[in-house]
């Protein structure tokens, strides 16, 4: 946890000066918690000796974007370092220069990014109806397997619809304009169109001769397509008159990119990313140990610089192409490692707290999710990623000798997706998918107990007996008991809003999950309403309305955060009921959101509850609930 700040201007400045002055720095925006910064070029050691600045929390890179993970207190730092900033060259939330490599990667990762799991469900339903009709093959001739297996396959299907949605955000577009040209790509009379063409016959389209390309699970066709269209639309809006503007824009993106696209953007991406795919099968296909290697041994460092949305273009290229591909056989073999990395931490170490906190990151990359694992527990250790990496890369290896592939997209490859490598035409797929996969997990778990690492030290303020139970961690709470609360003096922190609690661990960002912005706990809303967990006085309400700080007479430095990444709303579905400086009584209202509008916008509504100054106390811990409604009990302040 970061040292209490005290002097705003000389953290703001020094970190200026740690990330090459205001020369270097070409962006700077702040949201509820976090520093945002874009720098011309990192100086040596500035992220380790920001990292150590009293008041810094933790410093993160994402897409060449570095964010200064402070706290509560990000606003006044913001307000020291825009002193030191000529805010015409440097305005806040404005773009900075970066290279078209990063801007890739931060494309690929806000269109992605908040449809993956939908696509990761869609997978494991395939998955499961694979194993079903391994054992009942007759299953496979039933209504039943019919509707279930159209469901598997429709976010695939209407892929580039789910694209035109989160790509119109990201380019700051119409998103029902989007969508119709998007919907016009996977139309079936285009599809059968396409197929007339494919059989020879010629269509065209004024002059031109329309290609035989279709659209359906496409990802670089509705993604340029929703780029260039922005501009349209921008420039339309910009030069019609305002009586027509509301029909004719529509009317004429929609009549421009279709045709454009089917005729030109379509034939050429496609083209592009076919290319990608073929280059990287003939790598396959002429040293495919090679290929395995690579992929296993370093995906993970790939997913942690996040350039890992750059590759599902060329993955869903090769289903498209040819109903499979090896790159998610050997991811899954990386992924699986980690989680046996994790393992041999678990085995190994003696810390208490730590074991708690290895086991949670353990059973989340059961489920393909390995950033608790990696940012929890191996690379904070260093050697047990390592040996991971070396695991993932011998288990890929081996099932390349097996010509192992995926013929169901997995959206997070993992223990779960194993079975998608099964195909009755290649049986030794599977074999050599659950050879190289256990290869990678038991290999990465025996290279982390043998080689070892250096144990966390544990928490001074906990003993032998008071760990026996569960221990409170920098992402685990344990839960409150009478006799705790007889043992010492505590504060209680009622709920702010009705819903499910949910485990800090849990929370869909790892910000929050891994307990370095504070120690809590989350609930998933189930009414738009969040008031006042304690007396106190509002101290921080963030611009965009979606966090609110609040201050006690005893203390306790609170953060209630509604959603996550909800920043990216700018206010959209937030109601303010509170303002900074105002006295505020346990059960006074405090912000109105709308819950589905958060939903909509692609965002979960978890919102996570934090005392942020946990050193400050003894413990934080939480009532043993799994409903809450306002009011009830939700954490203990032990002092």
């Amino acid at each position: 946890m970061a040292e209490p700040i005290r002097d705003y201007n000389k953290l703001g400045s020094d970190i200026i000066r740690l990330m090459g002055g205001d020369d270097n720095i070409t962006f700077v925006e702040h949201c509820a918690t976090r520093l945002r910064l874009k720098v011309k070029k990192l100086p040596d050691g500035a992220l380790e000796a920001v990292t150590k600045l009293p008041g810094v929390i933790s410093v993160a890179e994402n897409g060449g974007q570095y964010q200064v993970i402070i706290g509560m207190h990000v606003k006044d730092v913001y307000a020291a370092v825009a002193k030191e900033f000529d805010l015409e060259n440097h305005p806040r939330g404005g773009e900075a220069k970066e290279s078209v490599f990063n801007r890739i990667i931060a494309t690929m990762s806000s269109v992605f990014a908040p449809f993956i799991y939908i696509l990761a469900a869609a997978g494991i339903l395939q998955g499961a109806l694979i194993i079903i009709t391994i054992f009942f093959p007759a299953f496979a001739e039933t209504g039943t397997y019919e509707v279930f297996s159209f469901i598997s396959w429709a976010p695939f299907t209407f892929l580039p619809i789910f694209i035109a949605i989160t790509a119109s955000k990201h380019f700051k577009c119409n998103t029902f304009i989007a969508v119709a040209c998007c919907a016009a790509l996977v139309s079936p009379t285009w599809a059968e169109i396409a197929g007339r063409i494919a059989d020879g016959e010629t269509v065209k389209f004024l002059f031109f001769n329309l290609s035989e390309t279709t659209y359906t699970s496409s990802v670089l066709p509705p993604l340029i397509l929703v780029w260039i269209m922005s501009y349209l639309e921008k420039f339309l809006n910009k030069h019609m008159n305002e009586t027509i503007k509301p029909l004719f824009v529509p009317f004429l993106c929609m009549a421009i990119m279709v045709p454009l696209t089917i005729l030109v953007l379509g034939p050429l991406s496609t083209m592009f990313a076919n290319g990608v795919a073929n280059g990287y099968n003939y790598l396959v296909a002429v040293a495919p140990a090679v290929a395995a290697a690579i992929i296993g041994g370093f995906w993970q460092v790939i997913v942690i610089f996040g350039f890992h949305w750059g590759i599902t273009p060329v993955v869903l290229a090769n289903f498209e192409m040819y109903g499979s591909d090896s790159f998610q056989a050997f991811q899954t073999c990386a992924v699986i490692a980690q989680g046996g990395a994790a393992l041999g931490v678990l085995l190994k170490t003696r810390n208490k707290q730590f074991k708690t906190v290895t086991l949670s990151a353990f059973i989340t990359g059961i489920f393909g999710i390995t950033e608790p694992i990696i940012y929890g527990v191996s690379l904070r250790l260093k050697k047990p990623f390592i040996c991971g990496c070396i695991a993932g890369a011998v288990g890929a290896v081996v099932t390349s000798f097996f010509g192992s592939k995926y013929f169901v997209y997995a959206g997070l490859p993992g223990w779960l997706t194993v079975v998608n490598s099964y195909s009755a035409s290649n049986p030794s797929s599977l074999t050599g998918e659950i050879i190289g996969c256990l290869i990678a997990f038991l290999g990465a778990a025996a290279l982390t107990y043998f080689v070892g690492f250096q144990d966390p030290p544990e928490d001074d303020l906990l003993d032998e007996e008071a760990t026996a139970g569960e221990v409170i961690t920098d992402n685990v709470v344990k839960k409150v008991t009478p006799e705790h609360l007889q043992a010492a003096e505590h504060i209680t922190i009622k709920a702010p809003i009705k819903g499910e609690v949910v485990e800090l661990a849990d929370v869909p960002d790892p910000v929050f999950s891994s307990g370095v912005m504070g120690k809590g706990a989350a609930i998933n809303p189930e009414e738009g309403l969040a008031v006042s967990p304690v007396d106190g006085t509002v101290v921080s309400v963030f611009d965009t309305k979606h966090a609110i700080g609040i201050a006690t007479d005893d203390g306790i430095e609170l953060l209630i955060h509604i959603g996550v990444d909800t920043v990216n709303m700018k206010g959209k579905g937030f109601t303010q009921k509170c303002e900074v400086g105002q006295k505020v009584k346990a059960g006074d209202p405090l912000m109105e959101f709308d819950i589905e509008e958060i939903k909509k916008a692609g965002y979960s509504p978890i919102t996570p509850i934090l005392v942020t100054n946990p050193d400050n106390f003894l413990d934080i811990m939480v009532y043993p609930a799994t409903e809450v409604k306002t009011g009830d009990k939700l954490l203990a302040v032990l002092k």
